[in-house]
């Protein structure tokens, strides 16, 4: 092979490649992929005898988890109450959250997922490290808007912050609640009160399989 056709040949795979890895760094491809595995997760028929769930549920989590970032989640769920954490405390009660929410979003699939299809509209960036990804979950003629508001890491990776479903932020959700709390009792009580809480959860999980 001369040497204008190894040039040619360099292009030819240059032009296959580099569009590959910069469409895996985009948003929507960080959300489609995970989410196209936990559909397959939740097909295996491996996981339909009684007992699976359990089993299920850690290979969801290992899929899903990389694509949240806990910390920013949990400290805009504590809002300005943030800096009243103590480091130790921030990392507890994001440690805690992390497994409650990942408890309370697989156990929801896990019912009630029922074939539905996921449809990925578009995804709109507001900033270089702001981005939404815009899906729906469409059960026969029902269509539920489901977006993901991410935020890129030093890392150069985009992560979930938020979760918007039929126009409530799941962020929002837990800050109402977690305001509330802590207008009247410290961040350790609030930290013992999710741990408490997680401690029923997984209590109530391992009977359901």
């Amino acid at each position: 092979m001369n040497a204008k056709r190894i040039a040619g040949a360099m292009v030819f795979l240059s032009l296959m490649i580099l569009p590959a890895v910069a469409v895996s760094m985009e948003p929507m491809a960080t959300i489609k992929a995970p989410v196209d595995t936990v559909i397959s997760i939740l097909n295996d028929p491996k996981y339909k005898d009684v007992g699976a769930k359990s089993a299920q549920r850690d290979e969801i989590w290992k899929v899903v988890k990389p694509m949240f970032d806990f910390e920013e989640i949990a400290k805009r769920a504590v809002a300005r109450n943030w800096s009243d954490f103590k480091d130790a405390e921030k990392k507890a009660f994001t440690d805690v959250f992390a497994q409650f929410l990942g408890n309370t979003y697989i156990d929801k699939i896990q019912g009630e997922y029922h074939n539905e299809q996921i449809v990925y509209l578009e995804q709109d960036f507001y900033s270089d490290i702001y981005a939404e990804v815009k899906t729906q979950i469409v059960r026969e003629t029902l269509a539920t808007p489901v977006n993901y508001r991410m935020l890129k890491g030093k890392d150069g990776k985009w992560r979930v912050y938020d979760i918007i479903v039929e126009g409530v932020s799941l962020v929002k959700n837990y800050r109402t609640q977690f305001t509330s709390i802590l207008s009247k009792e410290k961040p350790a009580q609030l930290i013992q009160r999710l741990n408490d809480k997680l401690v029923e959860q997984n209590k109530r999980l391992s009977k359901n399989g």
